[in-house]
């Protein structure tokens, strides 16, 4: 797919789209009832509403949908509008995809949906994250202008920023469900540990996003986009210089700092839980002379 130009990006009519918990909760379970353990995909209609470029996503459905593996070209879709089963300020704003990726068919399946809505996205939701970060990947597509004014124009996607958020109902539904999926035998210290790694692992993923990207631009097999070199310029201003002396010690210090209180923490709750073992031990031991201490009555 070809890369689009700075200019095409800032003209697009979609800035940022908001997706809420439902939304990933309804796609997850559609996942999980019609293609897991496959490498099928699932597709179904967004509903929600659509604000000086924003488009907040609160609802979903599945559709019926069937594609061939071999041939892209074959694909079935039924776009069913269920409008009137929802809230009045709910409407179509585009349709979701378990990707993970784009195929070659999504643009014909985007152009269905600008029969029901002028600006459609799509969301492509990952339901197996392998790594660290956001589920979702917005796009919209644009008419790409070919600089050989001879070429026909051609529709491309653009991806546009993606967030979660939620009302306040929705945050107090999602903090009841973490409650019975989270695992109260981990502790506290594995858990941030487990979270340190995979944030790294993200962030090693991200790297090397960024290594193949320039790679193959030096290789001639992408154009240069001006705007990702100064995305990446800003990311490379802003870190700091660790060739300063001064800079090195106070983050060993820090970093030694912090992990003596870890490591004393961890120690002390070591600690604690082998005393209230043992005070333990020690009831049940007094409990146990106490009733055999105690005389038997025998019948006469």
């Amino acid at each position: 797919m070809d890369v689009v130009k700075a200019q095409q990006i800032s003209a697009t009519p979609v800035e940022r789209v908001v997706v809420h918990p439902l939304v990933l909760l309804s796609i997850v379970d559609h996942y999980n009832r019609v293609a897991r353990d496959t490498r099928k995909r699932v597709v179904g209609v967004l509903l929600g509403s659509s604000s000086r470029g924003t488009v907040d996503v609160t609802n979903s459905y599945a559709v019926p949908f069937e594609e061939d593996d071999k041939d892209p070209s074959i694909w079935f879709l039924i776009i069913i509008i269920m409008s009137q089963c929802f809230q009045s300020k709910e409407h179509v704003v585009g349709w979701y995809s378990t990707g993970p990726k784009l195929r070659e068919n999504d643009l014909d399946v985007h152009a269905l949906f600008h029969d029901y809505v002028p600006n459609p996205v799509l969301v492509i939701i990952d339901v197996q994250p392998k790594e660290l970060g956001l589920p979702t990947k917005a796009y919209c597509a644009v008419e790409e202008v070919k600089e050989n004014a001879t070429q026909k124009s051609q529709k491309v996607f653009v991806h546009v920023p993606s967030e979660i958020a939620a009302h306040e109902v929705e945050e107090i539904g999602v903090e009841h469900l973490l409650r019975d999926v989270k695992d109260t035998t981990i502790s506290t210290l594995a858990t941030e540990v487990t979270g340190k790694l995979a944030a790294l692992k993200g962030l090693d993923a991200r790297l090397r996003d960024i290594r193949g990207y320039l790679d193959l631009v030096i290789d001639g097999k992408l154009p240069l986009n001006h705007e990702i070199l100064y995305h990446l310029q800003d990311v490379f201003n802003l870190l700091p210089n660790l060739n300063v002396n001064e800079l090195i010690k106070a983050f060993a210090v820090k970093t030694n700092d912090m992990m003596l209180v870890i490591y004393l923490s961890s120690l002390i709750r070591s600690v604690i839980a082998l005393h209230n073992l043992i005070n333990n031990k020690m009831l049940n031991k007094e409990h146990e002379n106490a009733e055999d201490a105690q005389p038997i009555a025998i019948g006469s």
